[in-house]
């Protein structure tokens, strides 16, 4: 069982530092951090890299409209270097409105721009000519990186739910992150990628599976809250994160609790439609139970295929954190 943090920096970054650092201790692989309209995920990166040894950085995700391909590829030839080859470019999409109306980039064709992105990415860092003839991206004067390269691949992970990106992060990807994807459906997922990459003459590719992984212990404290608390991301992503995952939820089996959550959010009756999301969909989706019990979800996660659960890192200080992590990785 592999397991990671998601860990973004906070105004009190030194702290958030000492919990990656205890994460790193006590066996955790991977440390992510995204990025949306909040604080840039490169210096945070930074800081990770010099202060850590062991854990695998990486982004979780960054949008491929705010840089331009050839700009993260200078940033991740550095961090490579810094890191000594610890690092992994996590992309995605992002939205329309971020992207329009944060970024003031208009956001076109999302998918063949992340394809064209990885392409020039992959080609920089591996020393090559830019060379490139796209749809977006056009390039002929031959410009190489101007600064060493630690190694000639850096993995790129995708943030893909459809099937039309699914299928293309396995041509052009080496990992995947999920996002409220059913623990049923990890080999069906590996399934997809790697007969893509097949298809794509990549041959057999080793594509990790690193889905967020949403974690709630209950200690008879406060259980019905807990429950509520599981059930709020999959009500968000259902009724306010646009088409894309409500669709890919019905896809994966769950077209009665979508249906009923958001007709009932189309009546402004939003408890009936939190308690449309049901425990069984909560169960399939995310990690809830007692310590015993969660360790045993997580355990079986990984056996159905997911070879890098990442988890949010646990609030409050490092010691309280430090305890609540331990409790997950060590049994």
């Amino acid at each position: 069982m592999r397991l990671g943090v998601l860990a973004g920096i906070s105004s009190d970054w030194q702290t958030d530092l000492e919990k990656v650092k205890i994460a790193e201790d006590l066996g955790y692989e991977f440390v992510g951090t995204g990025e949306a309209w909040g604080a840039s995920s490169i210096p945070w990166l930074t800081a990770i890299a010099l202060n850590t040894s062991k854990i695998q950085i990486g982004t979780t995700i960054l949008n491929v409209f705010s840089r331009t391909p050839s700009a993260m590829a200078q940033d991740y030839a550095v961090l490579d270097q810094l890191s000594a080859g610890r690092m992994v470019l996590g992309l995605g999409s992002s939205g329309k409105n971020v992207i329009e109306q944060f970024h003031g980039v208009p956001f076109k064709k999302p998918l063949r721009r992340l394809r064209e992105y990885t392409e020039i990415f992959n080609s920089l860092i591996a020393g090559e000519k830019l060379e490139y003839d796209g749809d977006i991206f056009s390039m002929d004067r031959g410009f190489r990186l101007n600064y060493p390269s630690y190694r000639e691949h850096i993995p790129v992970w995708i943030a893909a739910i459809t099937p039309k990106s699914i299928a293309q992060t396995g041509e052009i990807g080496d990992g995947i992150f999920p996002i409220h994807w059913p623990k049923r459906l990890f080999e069906d997922l590996r399934g997809q990628l790697t007969g893509a990459a097949a298809q794509a003459g990549r041959g057999e590719v080793e594509m990790t599976i690193a889905p967020f992984t949403r974690v709630y212990v209950l200690d008879g404290s406060d259980d019905a809250a807990q429950w509520a608390d599981a059930r709020e991301p999959l009500h968000y992503y259902v009724n306010r994160m646009g088409t894309f995952y409500y669709e890919m939820l019905e896809r994966h089996g769950f077209e009665a609790e979508v249906g009923e959550s958001r007709a009932r959010w189309a009546e402004r009756d939003a408890e009936a439609s939190k308690a449309a999301i049901s425990e069984s969909m909560v169960r399939e989706i995310q990690v809830i139970g007692h310590i015993e019990e969660v360790r045993a979800q997580l355990a079986e996660r990984s056996a159905l295929g997911a070879d890098l659960q990442l988890i949010q890192m646990p609030p409050g200080g490092p010691g309280e954190a430090g305890r609540k992590l331990e409790e997950l990785i060590k049994g």
